[in-house]
Order: C-alpha cells, then structure tokens, then sequence
C-alpha cells in the first residue's frame, strides 16, 4: 500500500519544527522581549481543532511558568454574537493553519479594537489572519496535503513554547525547544503496535492527561474520531473519575499521557483507578509507560514528542479499521466557520 500522506507529514514533523525554529528564532526572542515589557495581566487564544490543542499547551506553559492566566474565548462571540470585549492590554494569540476562518479572523480583530496586541500563528502567510495581526510567526511547515492536521499542529505547539521560552527569559526551557526536533525524531522509531489490537476493536475509548499533557489528550481523542471513525473522549486524570467513570467496563481502551512533573503521583492514582474498574489503561511515558515516548528534558515539553507517537498510531489504527487517514468521509482540509 502506498503511503499515506498522513504518514508522509508525520515523518516530515522533526524537519519541519526544526525549520521553523531556525528561521524564526530571532523573530520569536524579539516578541519575547516584546511581552517581557508589555506584561499583561491575560492572555486569550482564538483557534479551534487542533489549532486549538496546540493552543491549549501555551495555555499551560503560561500559566505554570509565567503566572499569566490564559483563556480561550469563542470566536462567536465577535463573529456571531459582536460583543463588546475589555481587552485593553492583552494579548491575543489567534492560531490557525490556513488564517482564513472568517470566526477567527473576526475575533481577533475584535480584540485588537478592544485594546489587545494581537499574536497570530498561521501557516498560510497571505491569509486574512497574519496580514490582519500585529505581530505574525509563520510555521512554515509547508503543504499538509491530508485532512488531519498533524505537522502543523505540532510546529503550531513548538513555536509557542518557543515564545514562552523566550518571554520569559528561561534558558532551560530554551534549551528543550533548541532539542525538540531531535526529540521528535526519537519518537518517530518507537513502537506502540501493543495497543492496536484492543483500539481496532473498540467502539468508544478514552485519552486522559494532566497539565501540558490534557489538550494532548484531546487532540488524540479528536484524531481517533477523525481518522478512525472511533468515538473517544478526553478527560483529565481528575474529570475522569467524576461521570466518566461509570462508562467503564471490561477491555475499555484508555490512553494516558503521564510526563513526568509535578502531576506524575496523580495520574498513577488515576491510572490505578481506571484499570481497577476494567479500563485497559495504555500509559505513554518517557520511563516505565506501556507504551514508549522520547524525553525532550523538559517535563512540560514530554508531551509534545508523545503526540508524535500517537500520531503514527493514529494512522496505523486508521488503517487497521479499513478507513483512510487522509480522506475522512465527512471532512475537508479548510473549515471556514462564522
């Protein structure tokens, strides 16, 4: 069978993160220090999919490291509902892979009418969205010829850390988004084919996480459903023992993402609870996990060499279920929302 271009993306996803933070590195330290000065009290992201997944890991690193609460406000609130939104000296960050959803583009120039300086992470250059930003980081990570968005997501994810790196002046964190790429070649070469055989089977299944690692979680839940016609939900290791664990019954497929920080004891706990109720808990870590994940020495930044692993599974597991990773039926690459 010739190969995807799900798969093809996939292993392009080291070089291309690796372009994006040679070309964009002076470009990223200057905004850095452009946020370092305007210290805003907030941060809000505008992106949807896995745009917003990787948004949701920014979320996190700003939280945990700078202090700067993040939230994600619903494009419709400028595109459908034109409320009038207090912003004066936030940031928006809107990500996007095209920069052409009109919702998007929308909130954020509602935003920056608001007041807020606005970011946008696009990989579409000339679109609506990066001409309209006050500052732009372009991924530059070339065509993504399949639907499910894999290599943008992930440059997506890489170019925000990289800016949180460089806001706050942190040379460790730094010193992981430098190695990332290396990081995300190592993931490449592992094998998750242990848990193929209980996910081709199942008609609906779990990912679960904590910290960086929940939209990593989400963005796994979405994949399946999008590339596997699987119904999967994510949850934090926490949410999940509230109402989803009734759900649970013998066999239940479970894939929980555990990097190793502070929310390490908890997610065990966690893991611990799921396979007591009959869950078939696979947990992705960088040391003693079910199933294997390159380290990138940084706990916060594990998760995204994770993702790549997920991600070749996902394409693998579509393939499993007779479905084609590139071309779900009821999909199209470019959403365009109001």
């Amino acid at each position: 069978m010739p190969e995807t271009f799900m798969a093809a993306e996939i292993r392009d996803t080291p070089a291309a993160v690796a372009r994006l933070l040679d070309r964009q590195g002076a470009a990223l330290a200057g905004l850095g220090r452009d946020l370092r000065a305007r210290d805003p009290a907030v941060v809000v992201t505008s992106a949807r999919g896995s745009s917003d997944h990787a948004a949701g890991l920014f979320k996190y690193l700003c939280e945990i490291l700078l202090g700067v609460p993040v939230a994600s406000v619903g494009p419709s609130v400028a595109s459908l509902y034109g409320a009038p939104l207090r912003l004066r000296g936030a940031v928006v960050v809107s990500v996007s892979q095209s920069g052409q959803s009109p919702d998007i583009v929308a909130l954020q120039a509602a935003a920056r009418s608001a007041g807020a300086f606005s970011v946008a992470v696009v990989n579409e250059e000339a679109s609506p969205l990066a001409e309209g930003a006050d500052a732009l980081l372009p991924l530059g990570a070339g065509v993504e010829r399949s639907v499910a968005a894999t290599k943008t997501c992930l440059a997506s994810a890489a170019a925000l850390a990289a800016l949180v790196a460089e806001w706050r002046d942190d040379a460790a964190l730094r010193a992981a988004v430098a190695g990332l790429p290396a990081a995300l070649d190592g993931a490449l070469a592992l094998d998750w084919d242990a848990a193929l055989p209980e996910f081709r089977t199942a008609t609906s299944a779990y990912a679960i996480g904590r910290g960086p690692a929940l939209p990593v979680a989400a963005e796994a839940a979405l994949k399946m459903k999008e590339t596997s016609a699987l119904h999967a939900e994510a949850f934090s290791g926490a949410e999940v023992m509230h109402g989803p664990l009734q759900l649970l019954e013998p066999g239940f497929p479970v894939i929980a993402f555990a990097q190793g920080d502070a929310s390490q004891e908890a997610m065990r706990g966690s893991v611990a609870r799921l396979r007591a109720a009959g869950g078939r808990v696979f947990t992705v870590a960088a040391e003693g996990g079910d199933l294997p994940a390159a380290p990138t020495g940084h706990p916060l930044l594990d998760p995204l060499p994770m993702l790549l692993g997920f991600y070749g599974f996902a394409e693998a597991l579509a393939r499993a279920r007779g479905h084609d990773p590139d071309r779900p039926s009821h999909l199209r690459k470019v959403t365009e929302t109001i």
